[in-house]
């Protein structure tokens, strides 16, 4: 059975190359039957956070990102590191490395000075007394002699020269595991059969592949993924206005956009931009994944947000429109508005907003009457000569007893057709005096969703603003 992981640090947010990584895990696992661990590397005890584990999870919570086994905890498992490194230092896989950081740091500038490789040197490979004073970290044995070939199933053939690698550390001097011994026992011990991760730890591969070796296991089959680019094709990071996954749910984007946005960033299907979660999981493979890395489009993540309100169940996007409302000011916890009118409200103004949050400075209108209105809407449609049009729309819509759109409609085709007037001439300053913009959805639309009251009430009100400015 196919078993893949995805294994944060939490020693921040989750960004988007992260959730990107567990989005190509997730699919991989759902596309081959398998099943998707989420493990939580926590064992840098100086810089993880459960505050970062909590985002963590709530964000991969937000993108629909399930997983079936977990969440693991390193620093839960640290008995389970000790027994594998106890067992490569009996089996003589591994030894007691005594060399202090001084002493480190002095032959690496040597090394540089004399344009050798600055790797460890290997003296305590055959060292069998202590050091008095010295608190040892375990390095493993690693093979100077050959080639270690990684097979990878997204770069293809990569060859790495042993020579070049050095016997790296397993446990520290405190006694904490390093990350590549660590990840190795963990992906060996829960069976994972591919390793999808950033093409970042393509380097870490060999020495993980000797690990496994020398602890007994077989490798699981890698699959490194180029990186995200920003728009000026450097390394992807907050100045290119990238920020963490939450984030975006809090600027209003919803998760399918982000999830759609972060598979296509590396991995196509023809032509096709827009994917339900179903499409992904029946057409995913690594097979498809680029080998170049992939540029962020902040612009196309929009299009696709706006592409996914527009499409979206209004019930759905009014309760989500809620908070954003609130941020807003325009919505009290204690008073929140009736889901049934605010699906009309929503329905009014989804072809036009990109983000909820636009939606929500949209929707402002709705409720609270305009304090002052667009000075050139004010000057070009507030005018006395329109004050018969108004005073007589204020007349036929006291009137109706079904206040529809359609009924609203036609109370306007009676002035208009009392007046011999087109409907640009009574519309627009019907809107300054409703919404105090010159821009807004339908104006049939907004009458119906504003109410009989409060659209009265605030035509009643442009029409006393017109008269006094008159007067003086």
């Amino acid at each position: 059975m196919v078993k893949v992981r995805f294994a944060p640090s939490p020693t921040g947010y989750l960004h988007l190359g992260g959730a990107r990584t567990a989005i190509f895990n997730w699919l991989f696992a759902r596309h081959n039957g398998g099943r998707f661990i989420l493990r939580i590397e926590d064992t840098d005890k100086s810089r993880s956070t459960e505050e970062s584990i909590r985002e963590i999870l709530e964000a991969m919570e937000w993108l629909g990102l399930d997983w079936d086994e977990g969440p693991y905890r390193q620093t839960e498992r640290l008995d389970i590191y000790r027994r594998e490194a106890q067992r490569l230092l009996d089996e003589g896989k591994a030894y007691y490395c005594y060399c202090t950081t001084e002493e480190l740091e002095e032959r690496r500038k040597k090394a540089l000075e004399e344009g050798r490789m600055p790797k460890y040197d290997g003296r305590c490979r055959e060292r069998t007394e202590p050091r008095e004073g010295v608190d040892p970290v375990i390095r493993l044995k690693v093979s100077q002699e050959g080639e270690t070939e990684i097979h990878d199933l997204i770069k293809g053939e990569v060859v790495y020269p042993n020579s070049q690698l050095d016997d790296f550390i397993l446990v520290r001097s405190d006694g904490t595991p390093t990350y590549n011994f660590v990840v190795v026992v963990d992906d060996a011990l829960m069976g994972i059969t591919h390793v999808i991760r950033g093409d970042d730890h393509l380097n870490n591969t060999p020495k993980q592949i000797q690990l496994y070796r020398a602890l007994g296991y077989e490798p699981p089959q890698f699959a490194h993924v180029p990186m995200i680019l920003g728009p000026d094709r450097t390394r992807l990071s907050k100045r290119h206005g990238a920020t963490s996954v939450l984030a975006y749910r809090e600027e209003g984007y919803l998760p399918e956009a982000l999830f759609n946005f972060l598979v296509r960033l590396g991995w196509s299907h023809g032509d096709q931009e827009i994917f339900s979660k179903e499409e992904l999981i029946q057409h995913f493979s690594l097979e498809n994944v680029g080998r170049s890395p992939a540029v962020y489009n902040p612009d196309k993540l929009l299009w696709l947000n706006a592409h996914y309100i527009k499409t979206g169940d209004n019930g759905r996007l009014a309760k989500l429109l809620i908070p954003f409302l609130m941020r807003e000011g325009l919505v009290k916890e204690a008073q929140q508005p009736d889901l049934e009118w605010l699906c009309r409200v929503v329905e009014t103004l989804k072809e036009r907003a990109k983000t909820l949050k636009e939606m929500a400075q949209m929707a402002a209108f709705y409720f609270q009457a305009p304090q002052e209105y667009d000075p050139k809407g004010e000057r070009k449609f507030l005018k006395s000569q329109i004050l018969p049009y108004l005073e007589a729309l204020v007349s036929e819509l006291d009137k109706l007893n079904d206040f529809s759109e359609r009924s609203v409609e036609e109370a306007f085709n009676r002035v208009m057709e009392r007046f011999d007037v087109k409907l640009k001439h009574l519309a627009q300053p019907c809107r300054v005096a409703l919404t105090g913009k010159t821009v807004s959805p339908g104006i049939f639309e907004i009458i119906s969703v504003m109410g009989k009251e409060e659209a009265i009430s605030r035509l009643k009100r442009a029409i006393e603003h017109i008269k006094s400015k008159s007067d003086t």
